[in-house]
C-alpha cells in the first residue's frame, strides 16, 4: 500500500565485518526524514570504528499496514539488538507495533521510544530504566509521564522538553544508577531532537557503549568514544543563507536586511513579506531541500521571507512570537505558508485546533498550506489519477483545513534512492506565486483592487444565468456591491437594482435586443489566446483548434460578463460536455473547452483580477479533469484558476462538495445560509381526507362513522395511497370499530408523514437576515431534537413528559398508525411551533426580518417566557420550565447565530487579505456549529466521527427498521443487511451511516 525507500536507505549491512562485532538496529519513525540521517550515521560509524560494525533495518510508521512489510519488521526486531521508535500516535499502527516488539523485550539490548503513545512508550528499556509500569509506579519520572498520558502530539513532546530543561531537579530524587540511566534517556533524546548525522552517530555509539557491548569480552576494558549533543535551539527563525539559526526576530531582520546580497525588489519598503512555518527536524538532519527551494523562488519574485522553526508538534509559539513587528507588535508577515505537513497544533493523532485557530485568528493572515509527499514516491503521485493517497489526504489536507488551512498544493517528493526531499519546482513557482497574490491584497489599496465576480449558468441557457443551489445569486450580487463601493472599491456607476443588474449582463448591448448572446465584454483573438494560454495545444485532442464552437463567434473566444469600475461580472463558459456527459466519463484527452480556457485567461493575463470570487453552489471549475487531489501542472483546475486568489460563496449544507472546490481549485470558501426547511403540507385531495379524518374522530361513534371510514378509503384508492397502505376492499360496515380505527390511524399517519417532510422554502439573499418565518422553521427543527452533551431535552420530549407520556413511545405509535398517538402528535407538534414563534415574533423589523439583535435581551429569560404562557395556551399547563429554561437559552443563541450577517463581513476580510474563520459545514438543525455563517467550511474531522449525535440518530434508525422487520417477518429478525455507505452523506450527517451499521453489529 505503501512505497518505501530504496534498502539502500532501509536496510544497511556492512560490506566486511573484518573482526568486528555486529550490532543489529531496528526503527520505526514518522518523520521520513529521519531514515537517511540515520543510514548516514551508520555509514560513518562503519567506516571509521575497528571494533563496531552496525546493520540497521528502518521503517515508516505507516508502511507497517502492508502485510509483507510488517512480516519483515517482525522478523527484523526478532534479531535486533536495539529497536528505536519516535512520534508513534497513530492507534492501529500502535498496537501493531507492540505487539510485534513486547514479546522480545528482555532479549533487547535496549528500547528507546520517543514521544508516542502511552503503550509504545511502555517499552523503554535502558539498563534500571523502564516505562513498563508506566501509569502504576510511583516514581518521579512515572508520575511525571502519568501526568501526561493522556496527551499526544505537541502536548507530549513540549512536556518532555519540559523535562530535558528540569533534568537535573528530576535527577536528584533517583538512586545513582537509576539516575545514570534516566540521563542516558533523556540525551538520547536530545541526540535525536539534534537530528543531524553527527548527533545521530553518537546516540548510536552511545547506545551501544552503554548497553550493547558491557557483556562482550572485547569490550569490558574500553569504551567507545562519542560525543555530546549539538544542541540546537528549541524554536527560531532559519534561512539558507545564515550561519546561524536565530531566537530573536529584530537580530534576525538586522542581518537579513542588511545582506550584500539582497536584491533590489527585497530593498522596496512595501515588498511583502511571506511567513514559512517548518519542520526542525528537516532543518537539523539537513533534508532541507524544498525549503531552500521555496525561500529562492519567493525572494526572487521580489517577497521577503521569515521561516519559522519549532522542536516539538506546536507552532502556535514560534507564530505568536516571530511573525510581529518586534516594536508595535503588529502583524508582520502578509501571508503565511505551512510546509510541515502537520496542523498548526499537533501530531497526526491529535491536534488542538482551537489553540491553533486562536493564533491564526490574531495574526489574521492567510493561512495557506504546502504538502510534502510522504506515503508516494513522485513518480507514483505523477502517474496516479487518484493523486494523493488517502491517508495523506487525512492527515495533511483534511487535519489542517479544521485550522483554516486554504491551497493545498503540492511542494516536494521523495527520493527513492536518497529518501531525501526533492523540490517539485513547477508545484513550488505555483505556491509562491498564490502566497504573494494574497499578500498583494494586504498591500494593495481597495480603490486599485479588481474584483472578478463569476456567475453559473447551468443547464447553460440565458434563462437559467445565476444558478446556484438555494441562493438568489443576483440580489446577492447586488448586495456585494453596494457593501464593496461603501468599502471604497471602484464600481463605477451600479443599476439601480438587482434586475437592472441581471438585464445589463444578459443583453449584448451592441446586439439586437432579442439577441441569444449575453453581453460580451472582450473579444479574444486567437493569437493573443494561444499566447497566454500554454496549455491550449492540450486542449484540442478534444475540441480541434481554437476558437472552436463555444463561445466563440467563428473567429474570437467570446469573454461574457460585463465592468463596473474595477468589478467584473462574468458568466463561467458552459462546462462543454451537456449534451454528452458519457464522453466526459471515459474520454482519457476531457479537458475544458478553449472558450472555457480563454475565460479564465482574461480574469487572469488580460484584465489582471486580484481576486475571483465564485458565487454560489456550483460551478463547473473544480469539477475539470485531472487528479482528484494533490494537483500537478497537468490538472485542468491548477492551469484555469492559475495564480488568482479564489474566494467561493458555498453553502453552508454542503460540506462534501464545498471540499472539492477547496481541494482542486484552491478555493477559501465562505458559507452562506440555506433557506429554512419548512413542512411541505397537504394539498387539495390529501387535505380533503385530512378533514374527513378529523370528522371521523369527532362522529366515530355515531352512525355517521362509517360512511366517513369508507369515503376515506375511496379516496385512498383515487390519490394513490393504497399503494403505500393497505386498504381492505370491504365495506367499513363490516369491520369492528377496532379495525375502522386502525384503518383512519394508518390513514392520518401516512398523511402526517407527507405534511411534515421538509422542503426549502425560497431563496437566500447574502448579507440580508432571515424573514421570522423563516427563523421559526428553522428553530422548530433546532427544539425537536435532544443535545445530551448540552444538558437540553426537545421540546416535543418536553410536552410529551408533562403528559407523563415517553414521545418515544408517541412516535412508535404514530408509525404503527394509532389513531390516538397520531393525534396527539400532530398536537404537540402545533404546540412546539406556537412556543417557538412566540420567542421570534417580537424580534422582528418592520419587513418581517429579524434584525436587530440587540433586542434579544429584552426577554430577560426567566423573567419573561412568553414560551410557557403559550404552551399553557395550547393545553400543555404542567410543562417543566425548569427544563424549558436551557432550551430556550439554546435556541436564543440559535437565532443570534442565524441572523450574525458574517457574510459580508467574511468577503471583505478575504478581500482585504485576512484570516477567515473556519467552520464546519453540514444541517444546522444537526449541528448549530455551522452557523453563524460566513466561514470558511471545513469537512468533518476524520478522527471525530460518528459524532455522539449520530451515534443517538443511528440507534433511532437501526432501532426503528429492525422493529418494523420483525413485525413484518413474523417476529424474525434479519439474517444480513446490505447497506451503501455514501462519503458525502457521511459528511454531512457526521458519520451517521457509520454509527448505523456499527450499531448494527453491537459496536458500543
Amino acid at each position: 500500500m505503501f512505497t518505501h525507500v530504496k534498502s539502500t536507505i532501509r536496510h544497511i549491512v556492512p560490506d566486511d565485518l573484518r573482526g568486528r562485532h555486529l550490532l543489529k538496529v531496528v526503527y520505526v519513525v514518522l518523520e521520513s526524514q529521519y531514515q537517511s540521517t540515520l543510514s548516514q550515521a551508520v555509514r560513518n560509524i562503519n567506516n571509521k570504528n575497528h571494533n563496531l560494525a552496525i546493520e540497521i533495518s528502518g521503517y515508516l510508521i505507516e508502511e507497517l499496514r502492508d502485510q509483507e512489510n510488517y512480516q519483515l519488521f517482525q522478523k527484523d526486531v526478532e534479531n535486533a539488538n536495539i529497536f528505536i521508535a519516535s512520534l508513534i500516535f497513530i492507534e492501529d499502527l500502535a498496537n501493531k507495533l507492540v505487539e510485534a516488539v513486547k514479546p522480545h523485550r528482555d532479549k533487547l539490548d535496549a528500547i528507546v521510544v520517543f514521544p508516542s503513545m502511552p503503550e509504545v512508550m511502555r517499552l523503554n528499556k535502558m539498563g534500571s530504566f523502564s516505562m513498563a509500569q508506566l501509569g502504576q509506579s510511583k516514581s518521579v519520572i512515572a508520575q511525571f509521564m502519568r501526568k501526561r498520558k493522556e496527551n499526544s502530539g505537541a502536548g507530549f513532546e513540549d512536556a518532555m522538553l519540559k523535562l530535558l530543561r528540569t533534568l537535573p531537579q528530576v535527577l536528584k530524587f533517583l538512586p545513582l544508577e537509576k539516575a545514570q540511566d534516566a540521563r542516558n534517556f533523556m540525551l538520547s533524546f536530545q541526540y535525536w531532537l539534534g537530528g543531524s548525522s553527527e548527533n545521530l552517530e553518537n546516540f548510536l555509539l552511545m547506545l551501544a557503549d552503554k548497553y550493547a557491548l558491557g557483556a562482550i569480552e572485547d569490550f569490558r576494558n574500553t569504551s567507545l568514544q562519542y560525543e555530546v549533543p549539538i544542541l540546537y535551539p528549541d524554536m527560531g527563525i532559519w534561512h539558507p543563507l545564515a550561519t546561524t539559526m536565530y531566537d530573536n526576530l529584530q537580530e534576525y531582520l538586522n542581518w537579513y536586511n542588511g545582506r550584500e546580497d539582497i536584491c533590489e525588489e527585497l530593498k522596496d519598503p512595501i515588498a511583502p513579506y511571506i511567513g514559512l512555518i517548518m519542520q526542525r527536524t528537516h532543518l537539523v538532519t539537513g533534508d532541507d531541500a524544498h525549503y531552500v527551494a521555496m525561500v529562492q523562488e519567493l525572494e526572487s519574485r521580489g517577497a521577503k521571507v521569515i521561516c519559522i522553526f519549532a522542536s516539538g508538534l506546536d507552532f502556535s509559539k514560534p507564530v505568536d512570537t516571530y511573525f510581529y513587528e518586534p516594536a508595535s507588535n503588529t502583524p508582520l508577515v502578509d501571508s503565511v505558508i505551512s510546509l510541515t505537513g502537520f496542523a498548526l497544533v499537533g501530531g497526526p493523532a491529535r491536534q488542538n485546533h482551537p489553540k491553533a485557530i486562536e493564533s491564526l485568528k490574531k495574526l489574521n493572515r492567510p493561512y495557506m498550506v504546502a504538502l510534502p509527499l510522504v506515503f508516494q514516491t513522485t513518480e507514483e503521485w505523477q502517474e496516479s489519477e487518484l493523486g494523493l493517497h488517502p491517508i495523506q489526504v487525512a492527515l495533511q489536507i483534511a487535519i489542517p483545513e479544521l485550522d483554516g488551512a486554504i491551497e493545498p498544493i503540492i511542494l516536494s517528493g521523495r527520493d527513492g534512492t536518497t529518501g531525501k526531499a526533492i523540490a517539485l519546482q513547477d508545484r513550488i513557482e505555483s505556491v509562491a506565486q498564490r502566497a504573494i497574490k494574497w499578500a498583494s491584497l494586504r498591500i494593495k489599496s481597495r480603490i486599485d483592487k479588481k474584483i472578478a465576480i463569476t456567475v453559473f449558468s447551468f443547464p447553460p441557457d440565458k434563462g437559467n444565468l445565476g444558478t446556484a443551489a438555494y441562493l438568489d445569486v443576483f440580489s446577492s450580487i447586488y448586495e456585494v456591491m453596494k457593501v464593496l463601493k461603501n468599502n471604497g472599491y471602484n464600481l463605477a456607476e451600479l443599476p439601480t437594482s438587482a434586475k437592472e443588474l441581471m438585464e445589463e449582463i444578459i443583453h449584448d448591448a451592441q446586439a439586437q435586443y432579442t439577441s441569444p448572446e449575453l453581453n460580451v465584454a472582450y473579444r479574444m483573438s486567437v493569437r493573443e489566446y494561444e499566447a497566454l494560454t500554454p496549455y491550449s495545444k492540450r486542449l484540442e485532442l478534444s475540441w480541434g483548434a481554437p476558437p472552436g464552437q463555444l463561445n466563440s463567434d467563428g473567429q474570437n473566444l467570446l469573454i461574457y460578463g460585463k465592468h463596473f469600475g474595477n468589478v467584473f461580472i462574468g458568466v463561467q463558459p458552459t462546462f462543454g460536455y451537456e449534451g454528452d456527459p458519457m464522453r466526459l466519463l471515459f474520454s482519457r484527452s476531457a479537458s475544458p473547452h478553449h472558450g472555457f480556457a480563454a475565460y479564465y485567461t482574461y480574469l487572469e493575463k488580460i484584465w489582471d483580477a486580484d481576486a475571483v470570487l465564485h458565487f454560489g453552489t456550483h460551478g463547473s471549475l473544480e469539477f475539470m479533469p485531472g487528479k482528484q487531489m494533490g494537483m500537478s501542472g497537468e490538472c485542468y483546475p491548477d492551469n484555469l484558476i492559475g495564480t488568482i486568489p479564489n474566494l467561493y460563496y458555498y453553502a453552508a449544507n454542503n460540506p462534501s462538495e464545498a471540499t472539492i472546490a477547496k481541494r482542486r481549485s484552491y478555493a477559501e470558501t465562505i458559507s452562506y445560509l440555506t433557506p429554512p426547511a419548512e413542512n411541505a403540507g397537504l394539498y387539495k385531495g390529501l387535505q380533503e381526507m385530512s378533514e374527513l379524518i378529523s370528522s371521523y374522530q369527532t362522529l366515530k361513534d355515531s352512525g355517521r362513522g362509517v360512511p366517513i371510514v369508507n369515503t376515506i378509503m375511496d379516496k385512498c384508492r383515487m390519490v394513490n395511497l393504497d399503494k403505500d397502505i393497505d386498504i381492505p376492499e370491504i365495506d367499513a360496515r363490516d369491520m369492528s370499530s377496532e379495525e375502522r380505527d386502525n384503518i383512519v390511524g394508518a390513514v392520518y399517519r401516512e398523511l402526517m408523514e407527507i405534511e411534515s417532510r421538509l422542503l426549502p422554502c425560497g431563496l437566500h439573499v447574502i448579507g440580508k437576515p432571515p424573514s421570522a418565518e423563516e427563523a421559526v422553521a428553522t428553530l422548530v427543527n433546532i427544539a425537536g431534537l435532544d443535545r445530551e452533551e448540552e444538558g437540553i431535552i426537545s421540546l416535543q420530549r418536553i410536552i410529551a413528559n408533562s403528559l407523563d407520556k415517553n414521545i418515544d413511545d408517541i412516535y412508535r405509535n404514530n408509525d404503527k398508525g394509532i389513531l390516538e398517538d397520531v393525534q396527539l402528535l400532530k398536537d404537540i407538534t402545533m404546540a412546539t411551533r406556537a412556543a417557538v414563534s412566540s420567542l421570534v415574533q417580537k424580534q422582528t423589523d418592520s419587513e418581517g426580518r429579524v434584525s436587530l439583535i440587540s433586542r434579544l435581551n429584552k426577554f430577560n429569560l426567566g423573567k419573561n417566557e412568553p414560551w410557557v404562557e403559550i404552551l399553557h395556551q395550547t393545553g400543555y399547563p404542567k410543562v417543566d420550565r425548569e427544563a424549558l429554561k436551557p432550551l430556550f437559552e439554546y435556541l436564543e443563541f440559535c437565532l443570534q447565530q442565524i441572523c450574525a450577517d458574517n457574510e459580508l463581513v467574511s468577503l471583505l476580510k478575504g478581500l482585504e487579505g485576512e484570516y477567515i474563520l473556519p467552520g464546519p459545514g453540514g444541517d444546522p438543525i444537526r449541528n448549530p456549529d455551522v452557523l453563524p455563517t460566513g466561514k470558511n467550511i471545513h469537512a468533518l474531522d476524520p478522527q471525530a466521527i460518528p459524532t455522539e449525535a449520530a451515534v443517538r440518530s443511528a440507534r433511532i434508525v437501526v432501532d426503528r427498521l429492525l422493529e418494523r422487520h420483525i413485525v413484518e417477518n413474523g417476529g424474525n429478525y434479519p439474517e444480513t443487511i446490505a447497506s451503501v455507505l455514501w462519503g458525502t452523506d457521511n459528511i454531512k450527517t457526521y458519520g451517521e451511516s457509520l454509527a448505523q451499521i456499527m450499531w448494527m453489529i453491537g459496536v458500543r
